[in-house]
């Protein structure tokens, strides 16, 4: 499986991190072991000193495809969930500087934890969509699916022009304004409208 990444999906994120709107889905990559294991905590990295958290509605493909037309990119996904793309933010500034790839800040080891799954049926709008990341009880970042420059089908046919689309796939689909450091000792949760699908530990 692969882990599909929208960046700057949101214009006020765009604008808070001074970069531009995109007239096009930016993406990257992250690889399976981005991921972290059930109830594991995430351990902070002794190659960064600023690590930000990024909470993102994450979509779990079901179906092979390739070059999928919008109209039909429902049809790819039943499970949403809510995940975190940590970014080692002092890294991902040096790389950007010399104007180098980002996957050293973007796709180490457990940069993805991903929450409980639940079937979209559950909500009435998959483009209208509450969520949110409280940190040791207080809500540091929330958002809205409308806010999204691209939607998810959208995202879905634009992904799958360039990488086909294979079953247990993951396309996290950008990150509202308000993003922010974390410290070891932290606990995060993580809220789709009111259901909470992840409980996250920092050490």
């Amino acid at each position: 499986m692969k882990i599909i990444c929208v960046g700057r999906n949101y214009s006020e994120h765009a604008k808070e991190l001074k970069n531009p709107i995109p007239s096009e889905p930016v993406l990257f990559l992250k690889p399976e072991t981005a991921l972290i294991p059930n109830k594991q905590p995430f351990f902070y990295p002794d190659f960064s000193q600023d690590i930000h958290f990024e909470t993102e509605i994450v979509i779990k493909i079901n179906r092979l495809g390739k070059n999928i037309d919008a109209q039909f990119s429902h049809k790819y996904y039943e499970e949403i969930s809510l995940g975190i793309d940590f970014t080692a933010r002092d890294i991902q500034q040096r790389l950007k500087d010399k104007g180098l790839p980002w996957e050293r800040a973007k796709a180490f080891d457990s940069s993805a934890p991903v929450g409980k799954f639940v079937n979209k049926a559950n909500f009435s709008d998959i483009n209208n969509l509450d969520f949110s990341l409280k940190i040791d009880g207080e809500i540091k970042q929330q958002g809205n699916t409308k806010e999204m420059l691209f939607n998810v089908d959208n995202l879905i046919a634009e992904i799958s022009k360039y990488f086909t689309l294979k079953i247990g796939d993951l396309i996290f689909t950008g990150t509202p304004a308000g993003v922010g450091p974390i410290s070891i000792g932290n606990h995060l949760e993580g809220y789709i409208e009111d259901k909470k699908v992840f409980n996250l530990k920092i050490r």
